[in-house]
């Protein structure tokens, strides 16, 4: 009797840093993959891979046939604040279309109606947009990203915010992209993951002092955490021409930090993985200055 063959992974967000972290390890394990972008020129291209696009979420015929063959959807976040839902919704709803049987969707810890942060917000709609579109679906509630505090420093190194002595358990991409691979490789018609809400968190929580001081030691680099008010947060990103909407996006990643919302610490990576969660100072990877702004 002959094997059969992988179930098809459709993974979009493959020009970032954690859609094309999953796409190099499911190639790597011969899964074969639908990469979707929305610039086809920037996809990567990876043995037993179609690059398909371009396709926008909103793009509801775009999203079908870059979806067509695939039967499970490896889903990261757009990028438009208060429009995710919406995005969201009609992609899982085109992949449902063409045949898409399971959905792995890329949330955020402490997402609730009622999170500090913005975009977490975002993501708990998503994540009820889920549970009743009748589709098996896995949540990966990830931590805020290791490399995000060096994104958001100025052109000096210095990450400034209202995040107080709050903590957060900072998690790599690698350890995302290592636990969502593991799931996608769960094959067949259930999976012990169906339904399951995974949050994804790295080994320790640390104030972002803490944190940047990491970065600069792992980096050699000066980076520093300097403390803001709200006040004085939201009147130098004004001055800087932020949008109201982002401003409210930017301050509440700090507020949530200083309450505490990110500090869960759990065993995800390591049980899933069979790996230890990698500390913030072994991050592979550290972003330019300015690219979160």
């Amino acid at each position: 009797m002959s094997e059969q063959a992988p179930a098809t992974v459709a993974v979009t967000g493959v020009t970032g840093a954690l859609g094309s972290r999953i796409a190099a390890r499911l190639a790597e394990r011969g899964v074969p993959q639908l990469l979707v972008g929305r610039d086809p020129g920037r996809i990567p291209e990876l043995p037993g891979a179609q690059r398909r696009g371009p396709a926008e979420y909103a793009d509801a015929g775009a999203m079908r046939a870059a979806l067509t063959g695939a039967s499970t959807l490896v889903l990261i976040s757009g990028h438009p604040t208060g429009r995710r839902l919406e995005e969201h919704a009609g992609a899982v709803e085109a992949g449902m279309a063409v045949g898409v049987e399971r959905v792995l969707y890329v949330s955020l810890l402490g997402a609730a109606p009622t999170a500090t942060y913005r975009n977490a917000r975002d993501h708990w709609l998503t994540e009820q947009y889920l549970a009743g579109a009748g589709v098996r679906h896995t949540v990966f509630r990830a931590g805020f990203y290791a490399s995000t505090p060096a994104a958001l420093a100025d052109d000096d190194l210095v990450v400034s915010g209202p995040g107080g002595d709050g903590r957060a358990a900072f998690v790599t991409h690698d350890n995302i992209a290592d636990v969502i691979t593991a799931v996608a490789l769960d094959e067949g018609p259930r999976s012990e993951h169906d339904g399951a809400t995974l949050e994804v968190t790295g080994p320790e929580a640390l104030t972002l002092e803490e944190v940047v001081g990491r970065i600069a030691a792992a980096t050699g680099r000066p980076y520093r955490y300097v403390p803001e008010t709200v006040a004085e947060a939201f009147a130098r990103r004004w001055r800087l021409g932020v949008g109201g909407v982002q401003i409210e996006s930017w301050i509440s990643w700090y507020q949530a930090i200083a309450n505490g919302e990110l500090s869960a610490v759990t065993d995800v990576v390591p049980r899933i993985t069979g790996s230890a969660a990698t500390p913030v100072e072994r991050a592979d990877w550290w972003p330019a200055p300015k690219t979160a702004w």
